[in-house]
């Protein structure tokens, strides 16, 4: 499966649909990338919606899109679990104020479920992500990936996060740790990469809307947040199986690691 994965990750690059409006010249563009595995059950997966759209109607996030984003955000949603389950919620849509802003929200409220079961291809969610960015044109690009488990099948996430930060785009994690206590270390060591890439903790979904808005906000500023110290995992094994990281993959790793709590 790992040498096949390149030839995947190709004909996915060719075969994924084209949004049907172009976004041209916007500050930052943004994929929010939401766990909707076997582990989020309908009303934890409601909570993020929820936090979603609330984050869009919050003066907050619209004070940080006039400061920082002249020329507007384009935001999209994508859905993701296993390997073969990415689904967009809805198209790339602009935001210049609080006006569209409550577009956005509006379109997060009327959003089902589009995937109920699956493992956890944290992998998979990022070279999908990297997909729907390359069809825009912004300054900056990010994939927002929250969820609650740890890459558990597809592709190792070790080489999606560079094929990421290699195409300009910086992947930031929100962690949520309902079921796993020591999530955000595995985001900040294995998850997010590139300029100034972040994550932030939510303790369980019912945290969501708040670690989600605070998310956005510092993503739309892009201003410098406080360094963490070096994870457990660098005194202690690493995970077994696709979670393994190499020394090489670490030190680069932690070369892009900044978080808030």
């Amino acid at each position: 499966m790992t040498r096949l994965w390149p030839i995947l990750f190709a004909a996915m690059m060719l075969s994924a649909p084209a949004p049907v409006r172009a976004v041209e010249g916007v500050d930052l563009a943004i994929v929010l990338a939401v766990d909707s595995s076997s582990s989020v059950s309908t009303y934890e997966f409601n909570l993020q919606m929820r936090g979603l759209a609330e984050a869009f109607r919050h003066p907050g996030v619209h004070d940080a899109i006039a400061a920082s984003a002249p020329n507007g955000i384009a935001v999209t949603l994508v859905q993701w679990a296993s390997p073969d389950a990415q689904v967009p919620a809805f198209d790339w849509t602009e935001v210049h104020g609080p006006t569209t802003a409550e577009l956005v929200a509006a379109r997060i409220d009327r959003t089902p479920r589009l995937v109920n079961e699956g493992g956890t291809a944290i992998s998979h969610a990022i070279d999908f992500s990297i997909v729907m960015l390359g069809r825009v044109s912004a300054a900056r690009k990010v994939i927002d990936v929250s969820g609650d488990g740890r890459n558990n099948m597809g592709g190792y996430i070790i080489t999606a996060t560079p094929r990421a930060v290699a195409a300009g785009i910086t992947v930031n994690g929100l962690a949520i740790l309902n079921e796993d206590p020591t999530l955000d270390e595995y985001y900040r060591l294995a998850v997010i990469g590139g300029v100034g890439a972040f994550v932030i903790v939510a303790d369980d979904y019912r945290d969501f809307a708040d670690a989600i808005r605070l998310k956005l906000i510092q993503e739309i500023k892009a201003t410098p947040i406080a360094a963490l110290p070096a994870p457990r995992y660098a005194a202690s094994p690493p995970p077994a199986g696709q979670n393994r990281i190499s020394p090489a993959a670490r030190a680069f790793l932690y070369s892009t690691t900044v978080a808030i709590r």
